[in-house]
């Protein structure tokens, strides 16, 4: 984004990293996997690029996609509008932060990024036995997400999410919320859990996205405290509370499975700003790689 929002960002106390247009993948972050789920055949990922995505296989999320490309599951980015044809034969679908223009500071950027006949076709995939990752950040993603989550009962705040109790300062601003088995925010579920104890997660940091709410049929694994607040760009704007949202939804739909996330760097691996500060699985001392892989293994059903 321009500098005018990282200027109200600073204002606001966010993690200005977190919108920065310097934001490049870390080419020196570690995708090998050393004991792979897949060693052969694994299940095929759609990765899409076809709606104005700020993350995409070949670039910022370069190193979520090389590390489930390590784990054995076969990425192809998606360069087509969302049917039944161009969803046929794939087991995964990942969208990062669609827009409905191609910058995030576009005027349109808000607009829906996917049409209703597209959004119809990825819900009856994932009924069908489809597994559906959606990310959607903080504004203006959120709005141009909506469409789709509503196919699936998810509300989006489509502001940004802070929480001045619970964030990690050393990352950025409020932002930059933690997540903790020790708080009861980090939920158990077989997606905190892994498959052994070797995959246990017990720490997880995002760096500043939005919240959100699932239907009664969903689990919530990533849940905000009763502190963190939902609010909007300007000097002027009143926060509100976000009590009893969350950032990270797991649900069965249908046949298949699907996850939504309220933001997308905690699944990169990012250098931001001009002092290349470690955004996403690369920050030390956090659990987001593992995360990254229990999730795909939930969704392609390796974990129950």
């Amino acid at each position: 984004m321009k500098m005018n929002c990282v200027r109200i960002l600073l204002t606001l106390g966010l993690a200005v990293t977190a919108i920065s247009a310097q934001q490049i993948a870390d080419p020196n972050f570690n995708t090998k996997v050393e004991r792979p789920a897949y060693k052969k055949n694994g299940p095929r990922v759609l990765f899409d690029e076809a709606h104005n995505n700020f993350h995409t296989a070949g670039g910022r999320y370069k190193p979520f996609a090389d590390l489930i490309t390590s784990d054995g599951y076969q990425v192809t980015p998606n360069k087509q509008k969302f049917s039944a044809a161009s969803l046929r034969g794939f087991d995964i679908l990942v969208i990062s932060n669609a827009l409905g223009a191609p910058q995030m500071d576009d005027d349109d950027a808000a607009n829906p990024a996917f049409t209703a006949e597209e959004s119809d076709a990825v819900r009856d995939w994932v009924k069908a036995g489809g597994g559906l990752l959606l990310i959607a950040d903080h504004a203006p993603m959120g709005a141009a997400n909506q469409i789709l989550g509503e196919r699936f009962g998810i509300e989006m705040s489509k502001q940004f999410t802070i929480d001045e109790q619970n964030y990690e300062k050393d990352a950025g601003g409020p932002g930059t919320i933690v997540y903790t088995r020790e708080s009861g925010r980090l939920v158990d579920h077989s997606i905190t859990r892994g498959r052994d104890a070797t995959e246990r997660v017990n720490k997880v940091i995002v760096f500043t996205g939005q919240s959100l709410k699932g239907p009664a049929n969903s689990f919530a694994f990533m849940k905000l405290a009763d502190s963190a607040q939902d609010r909007m760009l300007g000097r002027d704007s009143k926060p509100v509370s976000a009590a009893g949202r969350v950032q990270g939804i797991a649900m069965n739909f249908g046949k298949g499975r699907a996850i939504f996330l309220g933001e997308a760097a905690m699944l990169s691996a990012q250098l931001a700003g001009p002092q290349q500060r470690k955004m996403g699985m690369n920050y030390p001392g956090i659990d987001n790689r593992q995360l990254a892989l229990n999730i795909v293994h939930w969704l392609s059903g390796l974990l129950k």
